[in-house]
């Protein structure tokens, strides 16, 4: 049984004016399902067809990862997002509002050290806000396909760096793209990630 393409969870022009309409008509409909169409062709006749996508990501490597990988990252990352206002306004809340504290100082401070890791972030590849396995959130960057789930932690927040995410909207300008994410991230998804098992 071949792996499907998840549904977005809000409609294509929800984003705007942060995310456009068009881009995420290249980036979901055609990248993302590059991905997925790629990982089917490739794990067809293999020890990984019909399983999950995390033990396929666990236990594979190769081309067999990295389309994996993408497609999971980006089925997370739309989950990440929300329609301004709603989910998507203002600050994170209760716990994860306290642990980012904690743990940054201020929810500016975590907010400008995440901004300064996904501008840094050579190439293509990933931001995560995790929970390490000690419970606290971090923030890591991911080069390529490479994600949290290798490594033991919890993803609760991803942002794509990789130029197709951006560069109708904000052409060479992570920086500006970065601004905008900020506009539109699910904090209700995040906090109920950061306090769950």
């Amino acid at each position: 049984m071949s792996l499907t393409l998840p549904p977005l969870p809000w409609a294509r022009d929800a984003l705007e004016p942060h995310l456009s309409a068009e881009t995420i008509e290249y980036h979901y409909g055609k990248h993302h399902l590059a991905y997925l169409d790629k990982l089917n062709e490739l794990i067809a006749g293999t020890e990984f067809a019909g399983e999950p996508l995390e033990r396929i990501i666990r236990s594979s490597s190769g081309g067999i990862f990295n389309n994996a990988a993408q497609v999971w990252n980006h089925s997370f990352y739309w989950q990440c997002l929300a329609p301004p206002g709603g989910q998507a306004a203002g600050e994170p809340a209760g716990e994860l509002a306290a642990a980012l504290t904690a743990a940054f100082g201020s929810i500016d401070e975590f907010r400008g050290q995440f901004t300064a890791a996904a501008i840094a972030t050579f190439g293509s590849g990933w931001v995560w806000l995790v929970r390490t396995t000690d419970g606290k959130p971090a923030i890591r960057s991911t080069a390529n396909a490479a994600n949290p789930l290798t490594t033991g932690e919890k993803p609760l927040i991803a942002c794509d760096v990789w130029e197709h995410a951006y560069y109708i909207d904000y052409r060479d300008d992570r920086r500006r793209y970065l601004e905008a994410f900020w506009h539109l991230v699910n904090w209700r998804f995040a906090g109920e990630r950061f306090g769950g098992d």
